[in-house]
């Protein structure tokens, strides 16, 4: 059997195996392939390409199909779908384990970065963190809005409400104050293990050396630094820091048609968590401008005055994207030394 390329649709339990061999002759159809038994059957093909959609587990699979000499890419889901030949066998797990073997052989495919254990590790603290900030952002918004139902209105501020409502508790009836109490307390233990994930975050950052390196640009901190690594790892699936931007959605989105180009806002595309952290670095860089002559504060006052505020804050954050891909990529061949005026 002279499997070439093989595409797996990944489930639970039951998983679709599409192969074809180097002229695209479907070699291995198996459309129903139990957990159990997957390990097996790639272990007894030779090395190839496997192509899988980037979703829940495919990290995990990715590595074990490497230990078996094969080399494993992970596509975006909606850049698979096109090449689901829904026209003549419709929607199901063989058609899509079709489309993925079909999308993986294509020049043009971009490709998601498998990621290793520790990095995966790292993101699951980064995740939990955001979660316990979603949260904390609802809780917050729940009491403000039983405590308008009893004519009490109080500022979206956290610090001002937890200031304001002490004195007004007394005076709810019932068990609106128990509710309103236990509300409070739960955001206290969230701040909690909010601080505790910081410190952790921060230790890991400072603990490796990319992380210190990506630490130096103007706006990257240790929770955006740490984040970069987990995500890019080496970024060596770039070819350059433009990709890394777009990647992050960073870069306009095109309406161009006739020869006329037509700009659009960016293309928010890939992890928003990650463009989130990069734009609250790039906003914090713009608040503490001041007085600062120096090459890249000078670039930015421009930028402000030229653009307005948050297209520079978009275009500082597409910077430290690429700038951060530089300083993964070249590691200590890379210098970042700002030039002062």
């Amino acid at each position: 059997m002279s499997v070439a390329t093989v595409g797996i649709d990944l489930a639970k339990n039951v998983f679709a195996i599409h192969g074809v061999d180097a002229s695209g002759k479907a070699v291995l159809v198996k459309p129903r392939v139990m957990r159990d038994q997957l390990v097996a059957l790639i272990a007894q093909l030779p090395p190839c390409v496997i192509g899988m959609e980037a979703c829940s587990g495919a990290h995990h699979w990715a590595r074990i199909f490497q230990q078996y000499g094969h080399t494993v890419k992970l596509m975006a889901p909606k850049l698979v779908a096109p090449y689901r030949m829904s026209g003549k066998q419709g929607k199901n797990d063989a058609a899509d384990a079709a489309a993925i073997c079909e999308a993986v052989t294509r020049p043009s495919m971009r490709f998601v970065p498998v990621k290793d254990e520790h990095q995966q590790a790292t993101l699951c603290l980064h995740r939990t963190r955001q979660g316990f900030v979603q949260e904390r952002t609802a809780t917050y918004n729940r009491l403000r809005g039983l405590l308008s139902e009893f004519g009490i209105v109080l500022p979206q501020s956290p610090e001002k409400l937890r200031s304001n409502i002490a004195a007004r508790l007394d005076a709810l009836p019932g068990w609106a104050n128990r509710c309103i109490r236990d509300m409070l307390e739960h955001v206290d233990r969230l701040d909690e293990r909010l601080e505790e994930y910081d410190r952790a975050i921060g230790t890991l950052a400072r603990e490796d050396e990319r992380s210190r390196r990506l630490m130096q640009l103007r706006g990257v901190g240790p929770t955006t630094a740490s984040a970069l690594l987990a995500t890019l790892g080496a970024a060596r699936d770039f070819k350059n820091g433009r990709q890394v931007a777009a990647w992050f959605g960073l870069t306009p989105s095109q309406y161009s048609s006739g020869g006329k180009a037509r700009l659009g806002g960016i293309t928010k595309a890939g992890d928003s968590y990650v463009r989130t952290l990069l734009v609250s670095g790039a906003r914090a860089v713009m608040s503490n401008l001041r007085d600062k002559q120096d090459r890249f504060s000078r670039w930015v006052r421009c930028l402000v005055e030229r653009r307005g505020y948050w297209r520079a804050a978009i275009a500082i954050a597409a910077k430290n994207a690429r700038m951060a891909w530089a300083v993964l990529r070249y590691g200590d061949d890379f210098k970042y030394e700002p030039v002062n005026a």
